[in-house]
C-alpha cells in the first residue's frame, strides 16, 4: 500500500478511537509526502500521537490530524491551507515543509488567527513575519556563528558561498555574510543555483570558481541540489588537496540518506548540524522508528533518525500539551460564525477562537524532548549546540562541538567558564579533500599549472634598484636589483611554494613616447589580464589603493627636494668683514666712538692739557687706555675703560674664531633655501616621469607648467646644472631612495633642502582582496626583524659617504643680538659716569669742595678706627687661644 495513503488511514482510524468526553482539536498537516523530509516527518508525527496519548490516558483533549499533500508546490500548499482553515476549521497547522511555502501560508494563518507551526522551514527570513508563525526547528541563522568559527580557526581570509535561488537559500545570506565579516573574512563570490539547475550550469559555475584564488566553499543547499553539486565537483577535480568545503545543516541533516557515490564525492567535507543529546528515550524511539519506517519505505534506508523527524515528534508533543492546557473551554465551533465570509471568496477567512489561546499555550510550553530542550523564544526554537562533522569513509564522524558561549571544543561542556575559543587545536584530526591531514590555506593562484605573473616596470632610467633586460637571443626577461632580491627573499620565506615569473611592463614605446606609468601598472594588476602582482618602486597612494591591495612597505617612503650647492669664495677681498653682521659692525663703531668721547670728557677734568687747543686733544684718543687718572674723576674714567675693555676682549675673540673657521673650512650653501621661494620666484622644478609626483607637486602649490619630468638621473643632473634661467630646473623632487641614489652618484654637487613630506613606502601590489597580501606582509615583517632586508640593502653599491649634507645650514655671521646685553651694560656704565662727573663739575664753590673733603676725611677716620679695633680684637683672640 502507498505510504501517504497508509498515513491518512492511520490518522483517521486513530481519530475514531476516543471517548465521547474528549475535546478534539483539529490540526492540519501540510507536507510534501513524497519527499524524504515529508515521509520522515509524517511517520514521526504518527508515532508521537500514539506515544503521547498512550502515556497520557487521562487527558481530556486530543489532536486530530488532517493530512494534506503539498506536492512540492507553493500553490498546492496554499490550497491545502485554505481548505483546512475554511472547510475543516482547524485550530492549528503543522507545516508546511518548505520556507517558500511557509512564506505564503503563514499570511493565511495570520488572517484566520490559526498558528502555523513548521518543524522543517528553517529560513531566518520567516521570523518575524507574523506572530502566528512558529518555527519549531533551528533557524538557519543559528548555525552561521559555528561556520564563522570554523573559518576563523583556520584563518581563511575569503570564502565562496554557494546557495540555491529559493527562500531557503536567500534567507541565510545576510546572517552568514555578517558573521563572516565579524571574523574578517571576505565573501569573494556568491554562486546562486536556480531550482532547475542543469549539469551544464553546475559545470560552468564550478569552472568559474576554479579560476578564482579562493579555495574555501560554504554550501547551503537542500539534498537534491547538494548531491548534484558534489558529484560534479568530484568529476572536475575540486575535491582534491587544497580545497575546503563546509556544508550547512540543510545538507548534513539528511546525509545518512544520500547514495554511496555522493558519500564518495563528499570525502573531506566539513559539516555542521544541530547536536542531538543522547538519551535512553531517544535510543528506544530510534529503534522503533527505523523498523516502522523501513517497513513502509522500501526505497529509503536510513541508518539513524533525522533531526527533522525528532523536531516533528517534539512539535506534536508540544502542541498536544498546549491543547490540554487550553482545555475543554472551547467545545463548540472553532470559528467565530460572525466572521465567516460569503461563499465564492476563497481568501475571505473566518477567525479562529481557539487559535490565539492555543498559540499562547504553545509558546509557554517547556519540556525536554527527543531533540533536546524544547523552548520557544520569540516564536523560534532556542539555540542549541552544533556538531561539527567530517565526511570520512562511508559516513561522518564528529571532529568538534560548537556552543554559543564557549566556541569550538572537542567535548560538550555546557558549564564551561573559559572564554570563547576558535582555536584549530580544539578540533580532532580532520581528513581534508584529497585524504590530506594538512589544513588548506584557503586560496591558490590560478589553476592549470600557470605561474604567477609579476609585473615589473621597464624604463630607460632610474633602474639602479630594479633593472629589466631582455636576452636578445632567447628573448627571455632578466630582472635584477634590490627590489627583485627583496621579493625573492619574501617569496622564499613563505611556508608554501609559489611558482612565479617576471613580466615586463614597458613605460615607453620604442620611439620614446610614453606608454604607461605606475598608476597604469597597478590598474593592470587589478584587471589580472596580464599581471597577477607587481613589484618595483611602487609607492602606496590613496588612488592606487582603490584598485589594488598592497603589502606592508619594504622600503622607506617620503618625498624631498635637492638643489645645487654653491661654495663660498674665501679669497674675496671683503672676507674679513663676513664674521660679523653689518649691524654688529655699526654698533661696535658707534660704541667705540661714544666711549672715546666719554673718556675725553672725563679726562678733561683732571688733565691740565685739556685747556689747550682742541687739536691737541685728538692725540688723547690713542693713549686713553694707558691714562692713569686720579681722584674721583680718575676712578670714573677707569670704570669706563674697564667695562669697554671687557666687551672689546669678547668681541675680538669671537671675531677671531669666526674668521679662522671661514678661512680653514670650505663653506657651502644651497642655491635655493626654501620651497616657498621656488613657488614665489616661479622656478622650474623636476620629478621622475611616470610617478605620482606631478600631482603631488601641484598639491604643494606648484603650477603644472613649471613642472618638468625626467627619465633618468643623468637628465636630472643636466637640468639642475643648467638652472631655470637656461632651460633647466632649480630643484628636483623624488622619493628618498632615489634622492639618496642621485646624491651618491653626484657627490658634493647637490644637497637636500626643505622638509621631507611623509608618504607610504614601496610595496608589492596585488589584486583587490588577494589573500596573498597578509602572508607576504607577515613575511616582510619577519625579514625586517631578522635583518635580512637590511643585509640586502647593504649590498647596494652606493657610496654612503657621498650622500651629501641633509641640512641646509648656510654660513652664519655673529649678529648684534649676541652682544646686545654687553652693549647695554657698557652704555649704562658710561652714561652713569658722565652724569656723576657733571654733578662734580657743577660744585664749583669751595663750600661744596670742603664738604666733600670733610666727608672724605671723616670717612677715612672711621675706616682707620675700625681697622684699629679689628687689630686689637685679633690680638686678644690669639692670647685667649694660647
Amino acid at each position: 500500500m502507498d505510504f501517504p495513503l497508509l498515513l491518512l488511514l492511520s490518522a483517521a482510524l486513530f481519530s475514531t478511537v476516543r471517548t465521547s468526553s474528549t475535546v478534539d482539536f483539529q490540526v492540519g498537516v501540510i507536507l510534501d509526502l513524497d519527499s524524504p523530509v515529508g515521509r520522515i516527518g509524517m511517520s514521526c508525527l504518527s508515532m508521537a500521537s500514539s506515544d503521547f496519548y498512550s502515556a497520557h490516558t487521562d487527558y481530556k483533549t486530543k489532536l486530530v490530524l488532517n493530512v494534506r499533500d503539498s506536492n512540492n508546490s507553493v500553490v498546492d500548499a496554499a490550497a491545502a491551507a485554505l481548505d483546512l482553515i475554511k472547510d475543516v476549521k482547524v485550530d492549528a497547522i503543522i507545516g508546511p515543509q518548505k520556507s517558500t511555502q511557509a512564506n505564503f501560508v503563514m499570511d493565511l494563518g495570520d488572517r484566520a488567527h490559526v498558528p502555523i507551526i513548521s518543524f522543517s522551514a528553517t529560513s531566518p527570513s520567516l521570523i518575524p513575519g507574523t506572530p502566528y508563525f512558529v518555527q519549531t526547528a533551528q533557524s538557519d541563522a543559528k548555525q552561521v556563528q559555528a561556520i564563522a568559527s570554523i573559518v576563523k580557526a583556520f584563518q581563511w581570509s575569503q570564502v565562496v558561498i554557494i546557495y540555491e535561488d529559493t527562500e531557503f537559500g536567500h534567507g541565510i545570506m545576510p546572517y552568514l555574510c555578517n558573521a563572516l565579516q565579524d571574523v574578517n573574512t571576505r565573501v569573494s563570490y556568491r554562486s546562486v543555483f536556480p531550482k532547475s539547475a542543469t549539469d551544464d550550469f553546475i559545470s560552468k559555475e564550478l569552472y568559474k570558481m576554479m579560476t578564482m584564488q579562493t579555495r574555501v566553499f560554504v554550501v547551503h543547499m537542500t539534498q537534491c541540489h547538494g548531491t548534484k553539486l558534489f558529484r560534479k565537483a568530484k568529476e572536475l577535480g575540486m575535491m582534491s588537496e587544497g580545497y575546503a568545503w563546509i556544508a550547512t545543516s540543510g545538507l548534513m541533516d539528511l546525509f545518512n540518506l544520500v547514495d554511496f557515490d555522493v558519500v564518495e564525492a563528499m570525502q573531506g567535507v566539513l559539516g555542521v548540524k544541530p547536536l542531538i543529546p543522547n538519551s535512553k528515550k531517544l535510543q528506544s524511539f530510534a529503534g522503533r522508528w527505523i523498523r516502522m519506517f523501513l517497513q513502509a519505505n522500501q526505497d529509503m534506508k536510513p541508518s539513524e533518525t533525522s533531526i527533522f523527524g525528532l523536531w516533528a515528534y517534539d512539535t506534536f508533543t508540544a502542541l498536544a500539551t498546549a491543547a490540554e492546557r487550553v482545555g475543554n473551554s472551547e467545545k463548540n465551533s472553532a470559528m467565530n460564525e460572525d466572521n465567516v465570509n460569503p461563499a465564492g471568496e476563497p481568501f475571505c477567512l473566518g477567525v479562529s477562537e481557539k487559535g490565539p489561546k492555543l498559540l499562547q499555550a504553545l509558546l509557554a510550553t517547556r519540556f525536554r524532548g527527543l531533540a533536546g530542550e524544547f523552548n520557544l523564544v520569540n516564536g523560534q526554537l532556542e539555540q542549541t549546540p552544533y556538531q561539527i562533522v567530517n565526511v570520512v569513509g562511508r559516513g561522518e564522524r564528529e571532529v568538534g562541538i560548537w556552543t554559543p558561549s564557549g566556541g569550538i571544543s572537542r567535548e560538550l561542556n555546557l558549564n564551561i567558564t573559559s572564554s570563547y575559543s576558535t582555536s584549530k587545536e580544539n578540533f580532532r584530526t580532520i581528513i581534508w579533500p584529497g585524504d590530506s591531514t594538512m589544513a588548506p590555506r584557503g586560496w591558490e593562484f590560478p589553476v592549470g599549472g600557470e605561474k604567477l605573473r609579476i609585473g615589473v616596470p621597464q624604463k630607460p632610467g632610474f633602474n639602479e634598484f630594479l633593472k629589466v633586460d631582455r636576452d636578445p637571443q632567447t628573448n627571455a626577461t632578466e630582472v635584477s636589483g634590490y627590489y627583485k632580491d627583496i621579493f625573492d627573499s619574501v617569496m622564499a620565506s613563505l611556508p608554501y611554494a609559489i611558482r612565479y615569473e617576471y613580466t615586463p611592463y614597458p613605460f615607453f614605446n620604442p620611439d620614446g613616447s610614453r606608454r604607461g606609468n605606475y598608476d597604469d601598472l597597478v590598474y593592470q594588476v587589478s584587471l589580472q589580464d596580464h599581471y597577477d602582482a607587481a613589484l618595483g618602486d611602487i609607492t602606496i597612494t590613496a588612488n592606487r589603493s582603490i584598485y589594488a591591495d598592497f603589502t606592508l612597505p619594504y622600503a622607506e617612503g617620503g618625498v624631498t627636494c635637492i638643489v645645487p650647492i654653491k661654495y663660498e669664495d674665501v679669497n674675496d677681498v671683503l672676507t674679513f668683514l663676513q664674521p660679523l653682521t653689518k649691524e654688529l659692525w655699526l654698533a661696535t663703531g658707534a660704541f667705540y666712538i661714544s666711549t672715546a668721547l666719554a673718556v675725553w670728557i672725563l679726562g678733561s677734568r683732571i688733565i691740565s692739557s685739556s685747556r689747550d687747543p682742541p687739536g691737541q686733544h685728538a692725540g688723547m684718543f690713542g693713549y686713553f687706555p694707558f691714562f692713569p687718572g686720579e681722584g674721583i674723576q680718575g676712578s670714573l674714567l677707569c670704570l669706563v675703560l674697564v667695562t669697554w675693555a671687557f666687551v672689546a676682549s669678547l668681541l675680538n675673540s669671537t671675531y677671531t674664531a669666526s674668521l679662522s673657521s671661514r678661512l680653514t673650512v670650505q663653506r657651502l650653501q644651497p642655491t635655493i633655501t626654501d620651497v616657498k621661494q621656488l613657488i614665489k620666484n616661479g622656478n622650474y622644478v623636476g620629478c621622475q616621469e611616470g610617478s605620482f609626483l606631478v600631482s603631488f607637486l601641484i598639491k604643494l602649490g606648484f603650477n603644472e607648467s613649471k613642472i618638468k619630468t625626467y627619465k633618468s638621473a643623468e637628465d636630472c643632473n643636466e637640468a639642475l646644472t643648467l638652472g631655470s634661467e637656461n632651460g633647466g630646473i632649480s630643484a628636483y623632487y623624488d622619493v628618498l631612495p632615489h634622492i639618496r641614489m642621485i646624491l651618491s652618484q653626484y657627490c658634493g654637487k647637490y644637497m637636500i633642502i626643505g622638509p621631507t613630506y611623509r608618504t607610504d613606502g614601496f610595496a608589492f601590489a596585488f589584486p583587490k582582496g588577494s589573500p596573498a597580501v597578509a602572508d607576504l606582509s607577515r613575511a616582510i615583517i619577519q625579514l625586517t626583524e631578522n635583518g635580512t632586508i637590511l643585509e640586502i640593502e647593504q649590498r647596494l653599491s652606493s657610496n654612503s659617504a657621498c650622500l651629501g649634507p641633509e641640512s641646509t645650514s648656510s654660513p652664519t655671521s655673529v649678529t648684534l643680538g649676541s652682544f646686545l646685553v654687553l652693549f647695554v651694560i657698557t652704555g649704562c656704565v658710561t652714561l652713569t659716569c658722565l652724569l656723576v662727573s657733571l654733578l662734580i663739575h657743577r660744585c664749583k664753590n669751595r663750600a661744596c669742595l670742603q664738604i666733600l673733603s670733610d666727608f672724605k676725611a671723616k670717612t677715612q677716620s672711621i675706616i682707620h678706627a675700625l681697622y684699629q679695633d679689628l687689630k686689637i680684637l685679633s690680638q686678644n683672640c690669639k692670647l685667649e687661644r694660647k
